[in-house]
This record gives structure tokens, C-alpha cells and sequence, in this order.
């Protein structure tokens, strides 16, 4: 029953819902979410503080980084010119792939893709690794130079693939002459690690951004700062696949500035020409002021050849070449001077007082070192006979200077010479020179570890034995004795944008020699108007008719040393034993305009066959050239290109090229 009424009695609710309870939970719940909130809230805020405020301009770079990119902008190099205004070394504008590695994913097959697209090579890859091995992160590096229209054309339709690569213009720089002017303005090529290692030094890196070339040789090298200028930037944006969207702003590159040289375009040429195939070298220098108007070294070589680099097969054949083209004859070829010394041996003899130009001797052909049975031969078997200064200088007699040298000792030689500028720097404004020997006991002990003998002081009187000059300082120790002791240094900077540039002149080497008095002068330049204008002159022949008077002296330098009794024989020698050709001259002789010098490697007697080659450089310059140029300033005072220029008279290039041939008087 019990049971029953369980079952059928009504239910008794009890409470299912605590509404207190409930509303206590929720209000501590939205409570710590609240408070959860505000903290939350109060760090967000901390860390946008932090972000826009404490760190705004850290982060601010770092985002700009991402977008904004500072790209260098190399400055346009100066261009070169020669006296005249004619254009020698330009700029030209060429296309090439740059790539900023850092935006490749896979560079190692980006570059291997690129070899059929774009023709790229070992040797692109390999100078694409120096480069960036020296520049900065994001630096656009160029890839491969010199792209043609058709790849540039094949990697355009491609270019969206390419993350990080583009086609830009660059410039390159072109030499216009080639071979003639190439040891006189070098040549631009690619920065090595040695040439990043001295900017760093220099603290010029900044300077050279974005620039791939410098300046190795010659003009190119010596007035680099001048022709390089400073380099600029470009603040672009860019977007996710390195590609330029905006230029933002811009500091613009300072252009190199552009340098006029003393060189004369067209005599170069002519000179160039007349050596042809013959190893040698000719220097033509107005003894006004030192400038030079030629320097020719022959052979030579074309120096586009090195701009963006030279092949392996190139460079190995000029090295290997026997004529040595890549050697600068003109600066760092070191010959005996021979008897072309005699006339400023002359002048320190005459101011010792070791002579007068009255003092005679009896040449029989040779000169006897006192107390010993060595003899001096004189190039003329028979001698001179009674000689004095004239005639010594005139007939080149060896054994007049061989008792000069004898008299002098090689104290007073060796000092004297170097006050005309032997065995010292010329101060030309190339670095290629050397200093070649004016020896000197002090030398010789250094050198070899021996004391210095009478016996080598003797042949030191007709420029042989251990002295060694270029033609450099032949010509310019012909423009001293022309200027009566005033030292012009020889330079080859004309101005620079309108602005003349003083030649440097070191005063502890190269002072002007005030000591000899006119007499000795006069007496020297006598000796040398003989040698061309006297009947038993040795450069007469050569110069017979001319419609300047000139003066001049020849020199005939050995190879080697004979022994005694031993006779020189051209016919049974090699060539390369074979005597070097020297003639040094001024003209016209009362208002000197011009000196030249000239050395022909192996080519025999220097008044057979070096005096024609002089005779005709100075026959171009004197009745061709310079009246032109004279005329030209006249009639346009403004115009400094009148010839354009062109090689004006070819007509004495039809004559061969001297050769040995056998004379009588070869000195």
C-alpha cells in the first residue's frame, strides 16, 4: 500500500537552480575577465609604446630595410683628351645582368639556368664570386656584361621567374687609338683584392660604390682621383621581388673630371707608324715648359683588351710575346746612353776645371790606363788625331772622354749626371718608370759587394760599363742642357677643366743646375750643332738639306762587353746582340722647339740609322704640324681640335725603316 501511494502521490519539488550562487560566479568570472582585459589591454599598449615609441626609429629602419634600399650610383668617368681637344678615352654605354644574390633561393641553379639564357660563363661566375665576396648585402652585383639584343630580349620574356635579377646600363669605358697610345694612358679594369684592400686603407670605399673599375696603368692610374669622382646613391622602394617600384630621393654621383693631355695626338701617330715593327722608343718634348708632345714605345699592344678583363689566351700571349709589347720602353727601358752623354760630361768637365775647350789631345785610337796594359779602344781604329772638345763632340771620339772620365773619377761623374737627372725618377706623371744605374762606388759595394776600380770609371766617360738610361731621361737631360741648367720635369698633363695643373717637381732631385757658367753651355751645344752641321760630323748625312738647323748627338750602345782584341762583327751576331741606334737633338738651334730622342733596339749605329728616324720626327713636327697649329691659333684662338685629329703627312712612311748597314763613323 505503501507502495501504491509512493507511486501515485503527488512529487515533491526541491530547488534545481541557486540564482544567488549563480550571480556570485558570474560577477567573479566577469571580474577576472575584466581584469584579465585591462592587463592584457595594458601590455598591448606597453608593447605598442615599445614599438612606435621607445624603439620607433630602430624598428622604423628595420621595416624600411625590407622596402627602402639604398643603391649606389657610380660616377661617369672622367673623359681624356690630347692638347688639341681630340677625344682619347670615352665612355661607352653597354647592358648587362645585375643580380643581388640574397634575393635568390637557389642560386647555385639560378646561375646554371642563366648559361643557356643568357650565355653566361665560367668566367662570369668566377669574377661574379670576387665580386661578392667584396661588396655589401643587397648590392645589385653585375652578372654578365655585354649582353646582346637577343639576350637581353630571351631573359626579358623569362624576367618574372628571376627574383632579385634585372637588366641595367652600365658603362665602359673605350679607347679610341688602341696601340699608339696605350703605354702613355693605360687602361681601367676590374677592382681585384689588393685594389678594395688600399681603397679600404684609404677610406675611399664610400667613394667607390657600385664602381667595378679602376684605374691600373698610365694616365689612368697616376690621376685616378681626378678621373673617378665620388660616387651618389638612390633611395628606391622596392617590392617583394627586388623589383624598383619608386625612387624616393636621390644624391647624385660627382662625374670624374675630364683631363687634357701635352701629348700631340697626330705626331704620336706618325711616330708610331715610322717604328713600326722595330723595338724601340722615341720622346718628343717642348724644352719651353717639359711638356711632352710623344712618347712612343714600340711595340705595344691594344689596351681595350684589358677593360672588363682580359682572356687567359690574351694575356699568356702578350707575356710570352719576345718583343715584350707590354713593357714601356720609354720609362723603364734601361740602355747604355753611349756617346750621346759626351755633351753633358762635357759641361761638368768644363766646370771642374778638369779641361777647357782649348785643351787638345792626340787620339791614336785608344786610351791606356796608367801603370797597366789595358786599353780603352775608340770606336774609330785609327783616332782622331789631335782633338779638342769641339771635335770630340763633333767626331764622337771616345778616347777624348775616356781621359775626361779618368780625369773627372767617379765621384764628380756620378754626381754631376745625376744633376741631369740619370739614375733618378724623371717626375713624370706615370707611375711605370725606373730609375735605371748612374753608378757610383756606394752602388757598386751594395750591388755586387766589390769596390769600385779605375777601370770602371773609364768606359762611365762615354756612357757604357755599368750606367744604364731611359730615353725618358736622355730627352730630358738634352732639354737641361737646351735650357742652359733650368729643370723643366717632364709631365703629360695639360690642365684639367680649364684648370693647369703644375707638374711635380721634387727640389732635393731636381734643382736647377746653376754652377756652370755660360761658356760651358755654349761649348757642349757647339759640340752637338757639329755633329750635324760640320763635315765631319756623325748626324750630317742624316740630316743634310733640312729648312731648320739643328744640333744633335748620336750614340752606338753595346750589348756586351768584347774581350780584348776581340772585333765587333754585326754579320756574325745574333740580332739581339746587335749595337742599339741612340740620337738625342734640338731645333731649331737659336729658339729651341722641340727635343728628340730615340733608342732602336739592335738596329746598329746611331748615326746611321737612328739620326734619319729623328730627322724625320722632326721635319713632321717643325714644317708640318706646328705651323698648322700655329696658324689655327691665329686664325681661331678658340679652336683646339684644327686638324681633327688625323696623321698629316704619310708621305715620309713610304721610306723603310732603317736597317744595319755598314759605316764608317757609327757613333
Amino acid at each position: 500500500m505503501a507502495l501504491l501511494r509512493r507511486l501515485f502521490s503527488a512529487p515533491k519539488h526541491e530547488p534545481i537552480r541557486d540564482n544567488k550562487s549563480e550571480r556570485n560566479l558570474f560577477a567573479r568570472r566577469a571580474l577576472v575577465a575584466f581584469v584579465g582585459t585591462l592587463v592584457l589591454t595594458a601590455v598591448l599598449m606597453m608593447n605598442l609604446y615599445h614599438l612606435q615609441v621607445s624603439e620607433f626609429d630602430k624598428y622604423q629602419t628595420r621595416s624600411n630595410g625590407n622596402r627602402i634600399k639604398l643603391l649606389p650610383v657610380p660616377p661617369t668617368r672622367g673623359l681624356i683628351y690630347d692638347r688639341n681637344g681630340t677625344l682619347l678615352a670615352e665612355n661607352l654605354t653597354f647592358f648587362g645582368l645585375y643580380i643581388v644574390p640574397e634575393k635568390v633561393e637557389n642560386l647555385d641553379r639560378t646561375l646554371e639556368e642563366l648559361r643557356a639564357i643568357v650565355g653566361l660563363t665560367d668566367e662570369d661566375i668566377e669574377q661574379f664570386k670576387k665580386e661578392r665576396r667584396r661588396s655589401t648585402r643587397f648590392t645589385p652585383i653585375l652578372l654578365k656584361p655585354d649582353l646582346t639584343e637577343e639576350q637581353i630580349a630571351k631573359f626579358s620574356v623569362i624576367q618574372y621567374n628571376y627574383q632579385g635579377l634585372d637588366v641595367r646600363p652600365y658603362f665602359k669605358r673605350h679607347y679610341l687609338y688602341g696601340e699608339p697610345m696605350t703605354h702613355i694612358l693605360g687602361y681601367v679594369a676590374k677592382i681585384n683584392d689588393k685594389d678594395a684592400e688600399r681603397l679600404k686603407n684609404e677610406n675611399k670605399e664610400a667613394a667607390y660604390s657600385g664602381t667595378t673599375d679602376i684605374g691600373k696603368l698610365g694616365i689612368e692610374r697616376f690621376y685616378e682621383e681626378q678621373l673617378h669622382g665620388s660616387a651618389g646613391f638612390e633611395q628606391v622602394e622596392i617590392n617583394s621581388r627586388g623589383k624598383v617600384i619608386r625612387k624616393l630621393s636621390e644624391q647624385p654621383p660627382v662625374a670624374g673630371k675630364s683631363v687634357y693631355l701635352t701629348i700631340d695626338l697626330p705626331l704620336q701617330q706618325y711616330i708610331a707608324e715610322l717604328l713600326g715593327n722595330q723595338k724601340g722608343s722615341a720622346v718628343v718634348i717642348d724644352p719651353k715648359d717639359g711638356s711632352v708632345l710623344a712618347m712612343v714605345s714600340s711595340p705595344s699592344y691594344d689596351n681595350n683588351l684589358f677593360v672588363g678583363g682580359i682572356s687567359g689566351e690574351n694575356y699568356r700571349r702578350l707575356l710570352n710575346d719576345e718583343d715584350r709589347p707590354l713593357y714601356n720602353r720609354a720609362t723603364q727601358g734601361a740602355y747604355p746612353p753611349a756617346s750621346t752623354v759626351k755633351p753633358f760630361v762635357s759641361v761638368a768637365a768644363l766646370t771642374e776645371g778638369v779641361i777647357t775647350p782649348d785643351w787638345t789631345i792626340s787620339d791614336p785610337g785608344y786610351f791606356q790606363l796608367p801603370n797597366t796594359s789595358k786599353k780603352f779602344r775608340d770606336w774609330k781604329k785609327s783616332g782622331h788625331g789631335p782633338t779638342n772638345l769641339q771635335k770630340a763632340i763633333t767626331e764622337s771620339s771616345d778616347t777624348y772622354f775616356y781621359t775626361v772620365a779618368y780625369r773627372m773619377g767617379i765621384d764628380r761623374l756620378s754626381s754631376w749626371m745625376k744633376r741631369f737627372g740619370f739614375g733618378m725618377p724623371t717626375g713624370i706623371d706615370i707611375q711605370e718608370e725606373t730609375s735605371a744605374i748612374m753608378p757610383s762606388r756606394e752602388w757598386k759595394q751594395k750591388r755586387y759587394k766589390k769596390p769600385w776600380v779605375m777601370g770602371d770609371t773609364i768606359p762611365v766617360g762615354i756612357g757604357q760599363g755599368y750606367w744604364t738610361a731611359t730615353p725618358l731621361q736622355l730627352a730630358k737631360a738634352t732639354t737641361i742642357l737646351v735650357n742652359n741648367g733650368k729643370v723643366n720635369t717632364p709631365h703629360l698633363m695639360k690642365e684639367t677643366h680649364g684648370s693647369t695643373i703644375e707638374p711635380y717637381k721634387d727640389p732635393l732631385l731636381y734643382d736647377d743646375i746653376k754652377e756652370p757658367n755660360a761658356a760651358a753651355w755654349s761649348a757642349a751645344k757647339r759640340g752637338m750643332f757639329g755633329v750635324i752641321n760640320s763635315a765631319g760630323g756623325t748626324g750630317r748625312k742624316a740630316f743634310a738639306g733640312t729648312t731648320y738647323i739643328a744640333a744633335g748627338k748620336s750614340g752606338t750602345a753595346q750589348v756586351f762587353s768584347l774581350k780584348e782584341g776581340q772585333k765587333y762583327n754585326a754579320a756574325n751576331l745574333k740580332k739581339f746582340l746587335h749595337d742599339h741606334a741612340w740620337f738625342t737633338a734640338f731645333a731649331p738651334y737659336e729658339n729651341p722647339k722641340v727635343v728628340v730622342s730615340i733608342i732602336l733596339e739592335n738596329a746598329g749605329g746611331g748615326s746611321s740609322n737612328a739620326a734619319p728616324v729623328v730627322r724625320r720626327i722632326m721635319d713632321f713636327y717643325l714644317n708640318e704640324r706646328l705651323p698648322k697649329l700655329m696658324a689655327a691659333e691665329q686664325n681661331n684662338p678658340a679652336s683646339s681640335n684644327p686638324n681633327g685629329g688625323a696623321v698629316e703627312n704619310s708621305q715620309a712612311l713610304d721610306a723603310p725603316m732603317p736597317v744595319d748597314q755598314p759605316t764608317e763613323d757609327k757613333r
